[in-house]
């Protein structure tokens, strides 16, 4: 039974744990089933139940897609696999010879995915500063199909205005995607500000416990959907229901956790910014970031996201080899610290001219905060500098 509930005007908390669900029709049961099956059983030749076979529908995965559409302010969600999943299969949308606009910020799957794969099969990327609205307006040719931005970027958190980007694309006649993993639904609705796609690694804030790898497109256009729709059955990238319940479960708690989060990171900024072995700080939440005012227009809150410039490899290493509550690990987003090192781990794909050209140095430390009390957070951060 889908859910009917219009949702428009109601608060993200009350949408965040009912959007995409109503209780079992058949038990009652308030939480959503995983329907752990590959095929349904059709009454008779030529007549289903509106199910056939599990790549194309799934009923816990319809729910969580309903989800997330809700919490972007969108009407269709499409769900995958993997975040990385999500980019392929809407880059699939385009055709050999057509261009795209990227953001130079973006994740390192997601530049090794333009770069060595898709290029390959005659997709033309060119990489900006797409915090320089001109740039992306410079870098726009006749064969322009879409521009691609995250925001904020991976891991040097800057900027993109998306409503001056989505300005540039509908002049271009062009798609605009946002990917908005960094900032999640709770801090940022980019189709509100005009852009046509939001693609989430839902494996970071959306499920929030670091438990499963997943990904999502949310789209209002119809025909957009439609067509994302067909790719995501024929390409079949998808996620299985037990994933798709675990993102669901992750999103209940979206609104509680992100004002955590949110909070941390605020606090644990300042505190870096101020501390004397910590060369720069990078968060929009600080006045000095130079997109602090865009990011107080278009976000509600700054996540949990920083990056710190230590001054070299050595320093960098010895400060996130000497942590004791953040985890030295890949990914973000989850309700645990964790610390990491892009150069060497997830933008290692990225050449190093090209990493160093946007401030992506060896030096260079990002720190996912989770909901841990800040202030043990602070003194693990405290121990590990002073032996740097």
């Amino acid at each position: 039974m889908k859910d009917q509930t219009n949702y428009a005007g109601m608060g993200l908390g009350t949408i965040a744990i009912h959007a995409g669900q109503r209780p079992d029709p058949t038990t009652g049961a308030i939480m959503m089933p995983v329907y752990q099956t590959s095929t349904y059983v059709q009454p008779e030749l030529g007549r289903h139940l509106g199910y056939e076979y599990a790549r194309t529908h799934n009923p816990t995965r319809e729910a969580f897609e309903a989800n997330v559409a809700a919490l972007e302010a969108g009407t269709h969600g499409i769900a995958f696999a993997s975040g990385l999943a999500a980019t392929d299969t809407m880059l699939k949308l385009l055709n050999a010879g057509d261009h795209v606009v990227c953001g130079e910020g973006v994740y390192g799957g997601t530049y090794r995915l333009f770069s060595k794969v898709l290029s390959r099969l005659g997709i033309e990327f060119t990489f900006v500063d797409s915090s320089d609205v001109e740039a992306i307006r410079a870098a726009v040719t006749p064969k322009t199909r879409l521009i691609h931005v995250e925001t904020p970027s991976n891991p040097m958190m800057q900027l993109t205005d998306i409503a001056a980007a989505a300005e540039v694309a509908r002049a271009a006649g062009a798609w605009l995607s946002v990917d908005n993993t960094f900032a999640s639904p709770y801090n940022q609705r980019p189709l509100e500000l005009g852009a046509h796609l939001v693609i989430h690694s839902v494996t970071k804030y959306v499920n929030g416990h670091s438990d499963m790898v997943g990904g999502m497109i949310v789209v209002r256009d119809d025909d957009l959907h439609e067509q994302l729709r067909f790719l995501q059955n024929a390409a079949g990238a998808v996620p299985g229901p037990w994933d798709s319940w675990l993102g669901l479960r992750g999103t209940k708690t979206l609104h509680l956790r992100m004002k955590a989060h949110n909070a941390n990171g605020q606090q644990i900024a300042e505190w870096l910014d101020a501390h004397p072995k910590v060369q720069a700080v990078y968060y929009p939440g600080l006045p000095q970031h130079p997109q602090h005012e865009l990011a107080k227009r278009q976000m509600r809150g700054f996540t949990g996201m920083i990056s710190i410039e230590m001054g070299s490899l050595e320093k960098a290493a010895a400060f996130v080899n000497g942590v004791r509550i953040f985890a030295l690990a890949e990914s973000l987003g989850g309700v645990e610290s964790l610390i990491g090192h892009p150069a060497l781990m997830t933008h290692a794909s990225v050449p190093r001219d090209r990493r160093y050209a946007m401030g992506l140095t060896d030096g260079l430390v990002r720190l996912s905060c989770g909901v841990e009390d800040v202030e043990d957070l602070i003194a693990d951060l405290e121990q590990a500098l002073a032996n740097v």
